[in-house]
């Protein structure tokens, strides 16, 4: 990384322009050290654009162990259709084992997911960035009016920094639409989950996801027993933090 990088200016200067350009930016100062991540619905339009720029892309999918079948299916299509590895990030079964012993599989709907994202999600995203440099995210300002209306294509990862380590984060969809991403999909004929054939547009673990109705917003089918504010499972927690 050059000595001259200023994340919060350059976040300004890159505000409008492409996620191409915000991708160059993110290799061009940390190369082999960015990494990309895959959650197996429509990341497959940053993982897309990444490869493009570099065919030795490392790209991660946490793996909750609560996936659809379909997004499973999913991330093998993509290992397939651009010959690259994929690396799948698991629970810490010391952590998982003994939460399952005691509240069972489907606490979430009682007492929030909290807890069982915190186990399933955020302990090995962090375990996987404590060796990482730089992430990119497929976030968007239109998934979420309530949390991501106002994520910056580049950032100082707050969640996931400590004292001893900067981590920046690259986010090159945030200002691209839902009907941008599909559009870029289709133009490509890129795979894509099946399950958005089904309803499904925001796709996590199998039991907090559902269809939407017609005119819901597509985080109506995340945590839907929760309140609009609260639907991060911790991933992007600098989201919320920000607006605290």
């Amino acid at each position: 990384m050059s000595p001259t990088f200023d994340v919060v200016e350059l976040a300004t200067t890159y505000a409008n322009k492409s996620a191409q350009d915000i991708l160059k930016l993110a290799f061009a100062e940390f190369g082999d050290d960015l990494w990309i991540s895959f959650s197996g619905a429509e990341d497959v339009v940053l993982v897309d654009m990444a490869w493009k720029l570099n065919k030795n892309v490392k790209v991660f999918s946490l793996d909750t162990g609560r996936l659809h079948p379909e997004t499973y299916r999913f991330i093998d299509q993509v290992r397939e259709h651009y010959k690259i590895d994929i690396e799948l990030v698991s629970p810490d079964y010391t952590k998982l084992e003994p939460f399952v012993k005691e509240k069972g599989l489907f606490s979430f709907y009682k007492d929030g997911h909290g807890e069982c994202c915190g186990i399933r999600k955020i302990e090995p995203l962090r375990r996987k960035l404590s060796g990482v440099k730089a992430w990119a995210t497929g976030q968007r300002r239109d998934q979420s009016p309530g949390t991501r209306s106002a994520v910056a294509v580049m950032e100082i990862d707050s969640a996931f920094s400590t004292p001893e380590r900067t981590l920046y984060k690259f986010n090159p969809l945030a200002q691209m639409t839902s009907e941008e991403i599909w559009g870029y999909i289709r133009m490509l004929e890129l795979p894509y989950n099946s399950l958005h054939e089904r309803g499904f547009i925001s796709i996590g673990c199998e039991p907090c996801t559902r269809p939407v109705l017609p005119n819901q917003h597509e985080r109506e089918g995340r945590w839907w027993w929760e309140e609009a504010t609260q639907k991060e499972c911790g991933l992007h927690a600098g989201n919320i933090i920000s607006k605290a």
